[in-house]
């Protein structure tokens, strides 16, 4: 049980795929105008990173490993990914057309996050057990998740903030990223 917490912190904040790795800056960036679409964004892409994870360690231990297709890793993995994000993609469409149509464009964009393929590879790379590897993932999404939310906070009370001209827009955004990115850092010593 402490071993999956350590997992679970290291991976949501310590290693945090937005923040420290600077994964998934695309999503970021486009989807927390508002915090309802920052949501939905996390939650998709937090159930495709779980979801990947559980079909990729199989599939790279059990299929890949003995036929000796391990060059092949990313090949697969984005496969794997590609299809798990048409069924999230239907999923949306048919039960949350809002949703759906607000995501636009970046639904597909799961399909190329680099974060769900990062995660899936870093599991293998940190040499993690099936169990393991799903708990990294789940923390991991986690962290997304979560960034994705802190940052739509911030760009809500950034809409009503009295920003000096220069730094209206693109420049504000990008300067509270790295200020969150900056507050994360101070999470690595929590776990030896």
């Amino acid at each position: 049980m402490n071993d999956a917490l350590n997992i679970f912190l290291k991976s949501a904040l310590i290693d945090n795929v937005v923040f420290i790795q600077y994964l998934a800056i695309c999503p970021f960036i486009g989807m927390t105008s508002e915090t309802e679409k920052a949501t939905g964004m996390g939650l998709a892409t937090s159930f495709v990173i779980v979801l990947a994870t559980a079909v990729t360690w199989p599939l790279y231990k059990f299929v890949m490993v003995p036929l000796g297709l391990e060059f092949l890793q990313t090949l697969f993995f984005i496969l794997v990914i590609a299809s798990l994000v048409q069924l999230v993609e239907f999923f949306l469409h048919k039960c949350m057309p809002g949703l759906y149509s607000a995501m636009g464009v970046y639904l597909a964009l799961i399909t190329t996050n680099c974060a769900v393929l990062g995660v899936t590879i870093n599991c293998l790379s940190k040499g993690y057990e099936f169990g393991q590897s799903l708990m990294y993932a789940f923390g991991s999404a986690m962290g997304f998740l979560l960034s994705m939310v802190v940052m739509s906070g911030v760009r809500s009370r950034m809409k009503v903030a009295n920003i000096p001209a220069a730094f209206k827009g693109t420049p504000s955004l990008y300067i509270a990223a790295s200020l969150l990115s900056l507050a994360f850092l101070g999470f690595k010593g929590l776990i030896q």
